[in-house]
């Protein structure tokens, strides 16, 4: 169906507040995550034991049975960029793990991913995580009402080109709320051939840059899930659920004061 403007779902600040609860549910989460993430463990038994955790929090996962996807997190490997299937997949040291998750509580979606170390990394590694973490943080800080959506790509792409990395063009950020994809679609890349709406007080939208350390282009496996990049380079997507605000943008899924932005 077409983008227009009357398909855009503002939220109001209760809404909001609704979903920020979806969110630090989302974010305690992800710090148990963190905790799995070691050579051996397989990424089916981290997603087992990420759906358990969001049911025992009294959510439901918002990926699993999503046009068919036939689990609770998508976690993808080294040159999987994103909507990596679980499975029997060990990881070992020096791997990157992306995972992206989604949950909801009383019909509010939070969505949010990071890229996490196997380890110590190799030095190009390294550099690809810490520049995804920065290109998050940029497309953020260019949220504010009145300003074009295309104000979030042009930061995320710039910060990845200036260091040498690509932005996938091939996948979008998206608003979210009752729907877990909902208008409009955020590009990580300065775009002019798609609808480029101002920002408003009440938009909620998922930021998720993805970076490659080669091409952009990205190929889908036989599994008809996972997109992987064309050449088999490293690729990291980090990804948080932001609220427009009038004091600019509000971090629904961040990890708390203690653990810094992620």
């Amino acid at each position: 169906m077409p983008w227009t403007k009357q398909s855009i779902k503002l939220k109001s600040a209760d809404q909001v507040d609704k979903m920020q609860a979806s969110a630090e549910i989302l974010a305690s989460v992800f710090l148990e995550v963190r905790k799995l993430v070691r050579p051996g463990m397989t990424t089916g038994e981290m997603d087992r034991t990420i759906e358990a955790m969001i049911r025992e929090a009294g959510c439901v996962p918002s990926f699993k049975g999503y046009h068919g996807f036939p689990a609770s997190a998508c976690i993808s490997v080294n040159e999987e960029v994103v909507h990596g299937i679980p499975g029997e997949r060990e990881l070992v040291a020096g791997d990157i793990v992306g995972v992206d998750i989604g949950v909801i509580r009383d019909g509010w979606h939070a969505d949010s991913a990071e890229t996490i170390a196997v380890g110590p990394l190799a030095e190009e590694a390294e550099r690809l995580l810490l520049t995804t973490r920065e290109c998050l943080a940029r497309g953020i800080a260019a949220i504010e009402p009145g300003r074009r959506i295309s104000a979030i790509g042009t930061a995320i792409e710039e910060h990845a080109k200036v260091n040498g990395f690509s932005v996938v063009a091939a996948l979008l950020g998206h608003s979210i709320g009752r729907d877990l994809h909902e208008d409009p679609q955020v590009p990580n890349y300065r775009c002019f051939t798609m609808p480029d709406p101002v920002m408003e007080e009440g938009l909620v939208i998922a930021i998720e840059p993805m970076i490659n350390s080669g091409t952009k282009r990205v190929v889908t496996a036989r599994d008809e899930w996972t997109i992987l990049t064309a050449d088999r380079s490293l690729s990291a997507h980090f990804e948080h659920t932001v609220a427009v605000t009038a004091d600019g943008p509000r971090v629904l899924t961040e990890r708390g004061q203690s653990v810094g932005f992620f």
